[in-house]
């Protein structure tokens, strides 16, 4: 059985819109729910950078401690005509729309475990909060988070995974971005004046490996766009993509081999390209060895549960704190079927990742 009181503030949380950048109305629920037990949560100047409508939002317990708890405030698509269902062992939406239980379940095991431990006066250390803007699209918010330097370990809560999963390590991403440069032509009349750009791109991609690479590395052409009219030798294209991998050096390698791959078939026929790329995430590898894997082991076994680390091919706020050298792991919540109308969270699973995010703070 649920208690009543999480499934309360779930079902307040999950009807709040809040999509990535526009937060707000959740980081007031937040900030008055955490006032009214007598807490002090801030907000931080991290919006000067996403250029959001609020920061993110931090709250310090005792005095901040040595480690933080996150969940992020945002959801992939809009939960303002949610209409949840409570079934016999589970929530769902009605099946039109999503459910927002990712995070809005993460937000609301924090808040309920923080309420009940003011009210029945438990015995805690000291930790910090941090509830995130622009997880589901950027990560600039807890890429961006204003944390005090004593922070060393990382608790998110938000996995998809169900309670007794964490996230261990993370595979990176790179994004690129080409622009192949052609010369405009009469296709009728002189096409042999003209310097082909989709010509150029198709040689480029059929001579590039993309898809699955090897056991831990992809890459991906998503978009491309380009060429004027049916009867323009099109002068140019451009294309997007992304490479993914948990080996950093892999990612550096990949993007080169394209780029070199997209200039040399260009070059040949007189063309040129631009390339450019950059980070959307870094990878990362949580040990054993290290101490916040250590916790969280010892933490999921007190409540019942069998530890098992999963590495991940998406990124999360966990993938910005340990790039920021915070050891962070990322906690299965169960929040399954994530931003599709088939989301849903197991009565179980919400309590449980209550009872993970108690012990965690329990002295």
């Amino acid at each position: 059985m649920i208690n009543e009181r999480l499934l309360e503030i779930f079902l307040q949380l999950v009807k709040i819109e809040g999509l990535s950048n526009s937060e707000k109305s959740v980081a007031s629920y937040i900030t008055y729910f955490l006032k009214n037990l007598g807490l002090s949560p801030y907000e931080d100047n991290s919006k000067e950078i996403t250029k959001g409508n609020t920061g993110n939002i931090i709250c310090k317990i005792g005095s901040g401690g040595s480690f933080v708890l996150v969940t992020h405030m945002d959801t992939a698509r809009s939960t303002k005509d949610v209409n949840p269902q409570i079934r016999k062992d589970r929530i769902t939406s009605d099946g039109t729309t999503v459910l927002g239980v990712d995070n809005r379940a993460g937000i609301a095991v924090i808040l309920y475990t923080i309420e009940k431990v003011k009210k029945e006066k438990i015995h805690i250390k000291d930790f910090t909060v941090a509830f995130v803007t622009n997880e589901e699209t950027t990560l600039d918010g807890s890429r961006n988070v204003n944390l005090d330097e004593n922070i060393k370990m990382g608790f998110i809560f938000d996995s998809h995974l169900r309670p007794g999963y964490f996230i261990n390590g993370s595979c990176g991403a790179a994004d690129f971005f080409i622009r192949v440069i052609g010369k405009a032509s009469h296709s009728g009349i002189a096409p042999e004046k003209g310097i082909d750009a989709i010509s150029i791109a198709s040689k480029a991609i059929a001579a590039t490996k993309l898809g699955r690479l090897d056991e831990e590395s992809t890459a991906n052409i998503g978009t491309i766009q380009g060429g004027i009219a049916a009867n323009v030798v099109p002068d140019e294209i451009v294309l997007e993509g992304e490479v993914r991998s948990i080996n950093l050096s892999k990612v550096k390698k990949k993007l080169e081999e394209i780029k070199n791959k997209f200039k040399e078939f260009a070059h040949a026929v007189g063309g040129d390209i631009k390339f450019e790329c950059r980070w959307d995430f870094m990878p990362y590898k949580i040990e054993p060895e290290m101490e916040v894997y250590k916790r969280i082991e010892e933490v999921l076994r007190k409540v019942g549960l069998s530890p098992e680390a999963k590495i991940s091919w998406g990124g999360s706020d966990a993938n910005s704190l340990n790039e920021r050298g915070i050891h962070s792991v990322n906690i299965g919540i169960g929040a399954q079927n994530p931003h599709s109308n088939d989301e849903f969270i197991l009565f179980e699973d919400l309590q449980k990742s209550h009872e993970i995010a108690l012990e965690l703070i329990k002295k």
